[in-house]
């Protein structure tokens, strides 16, 4: 069957349609393209490209045709870019609300810091890497052209854990962090811990200089604590802890968290505030109150203002925001929030502050479609979405992260538009 790809979806596959009018994916294909495959429960696996797009390109990874850590290393940087913005766009649109796109920030390669890899054990020995497109398969990833050098050389040590406590059976999870003192490595799913497995583990993350590994939940070895500073402000991070994945994003990020807060607010709310990535550079300016749901994070961030010099307040609440949002009420005191909530947004906490006299809201989101509703919430209560800026540090994939600021004119404490400095 030959079909014409129409766009691609949310998750990067080309979308076509049979004759018969019925939807067909295409894995690694691009709009226009002529395509030819037997299409099997709606899906072509492995298409022929027969009249290629002008923005297809040679990918840049070896491994790019067995990975599924990349999806989009096939199409050139700026029709991702386009695409990646048109997502948010069309998310937006569906809500009926519109904004001025600030210009893309995308992350260089090789620059990615946290990384979830997984390793297995196998009849000729062990595989560490990222699952096969649609597969629970492994595909060694020693060439990877999105994670940082210090990830990539940490594979052969994962490799050697795995062949300690791995089994055939299952696959381990590694979440592995590059941190100022070392690599931490938090690792699930493998053998129990035990007698001489936990010794032989904890040896080899000493061998190999690992700043610390933690095994399903338990600590085996810890050379010095994984260090990350935010604003200033050291902060030790909890296993496996919540990161933004390139620090060049971060950067991004907290700059148009910055911006879009402004020099006059004094007294910030910061919701699921992590461990502190925008809570403690908000305090050179102001005071701050950080809500997070995670224990470890929020003990961590408060411990990390505690050791900084020359901050504001910052005051901490371990709260299910899903479940207990802060109310209207306690929102009165804040004049401007910062909101960055998982995957499915926060409707209830959106509730809540389109209740509230809060005039700024600094919003960031990892979903486009999750915050246009979220949006369309505050919009609906007189808020206006001044501007939103992607930012790209999932380079290659299907991922979209974004920076957005809603503000109320009539309130807010200020309408300046001035790009920050860090030293502000």
């Amino acid at each position: 069957m030959r079909l014409t790809v129409a766009r691609l979806g949310h998750l990067g596959d080309g979308l076509a349609e049979d004759a018969d009018g019925r939807p067909v994916f295409v894995p690694r294909s691009l709009p226009g393209e002529l395509v030819e495959g037997d299409p099997v429960a709606g899906r072509i696996a492995a298409p022929k490209i027969v009249a290629p797009s002008p923005h297809r390109v040679r990918p840049a990874c070896p491994h790019y045709a067995r990975c599924g850590g990349c999806a989009l290393m096939h199409a050139d940087d700026g029709f991702v870019a386009a695409w990646k913005e048109d997502v948010v766009r069309r998310a937006l649109d569906a809500h009926g609300l519109s904004a001025p796109f600030r210009p893309m920030h995308v992350s260089p390669p090789a620059s990615r810091r946290r990384a979830v890899l997984g390793g297995r054990r196998t009849r000729a020995g062990v595989i560490v890497g990222f699952h096969a497109p649609g597969s629970d398969l492994l595909t060694p990833v020693q060439a990877c052209r999105i994670l940082h050098p210090e990830l990539r050389t940490a594979l052969p040590v994962l490799e050697r854990l795995t062949g300690i406590g791995g089994t055939r059976r299952g696959e381990i999870s590694f979440t592995v962090t590059r941190s100022e003192t070392g690599l931490d490595v938090a690792a699930r799913g493998g053998l129990p811990a035990e007698g001489a497995r936990a010794a032989q583990l904890a040896q080899e993350a000493a061998r190999a200089g690992l700043a610390r590994l933690t095994w399903n939940g338990e600590l085996l070895a810890q050379n010095a604590a994984p260090i990350l500073r935010f604003g200033g402000a050291a902060v030790a991070l909890p296993p496996g802890a919540f990161l933004q994945a390139t620090a060049d994003g971060e950067a991004a990020l907290r700059a148009a968290v910055l911006e879009a807060v402004g020099p006059a607010a004094r007294r910030v709310a910061d919701l699921f505030a992590g461990c502190g990535t925008f809570a403690l550079p908000l305090a050179a300016r102001g005071a701050v109150h950080a809500v997070e749901g995670d224990a470890a994070m929020i003990a961590a961030l408060d411990a990390g203002w505690r050791g900084a010099s020359g901050l504001k307040p910052v005051t901490t609440e371990q709260r299910d925001l899903f479940r207990r949002p802060l109310s209207a009420a306690e929102l009165a005191r804040f004049d401007a929030v910062v909101i960055d909530p998982p995957r499915q947004g926060a409707a209830a906490q959106t509730a809540e502050i389109a209740r509230s006299a809060v005039p700024v809201v600094a919003a960031v989101s990892c979903n486009p479609v999750s915050f246009a509703r979220d949006a369309a919430t505050l919009c609906a209560a007189g808020f206006r979405l001044d501007w939103v800026q992607v930012v790209d540090q999932f380079r290659w994939s299907a991922h979209v992260e974004l920076a957005a600021r809603l503000s109320r004119p009539h309130m807010a404490p200020s309408t300046s538009t001035r790009p920050q400095t860090e030293s502000e």
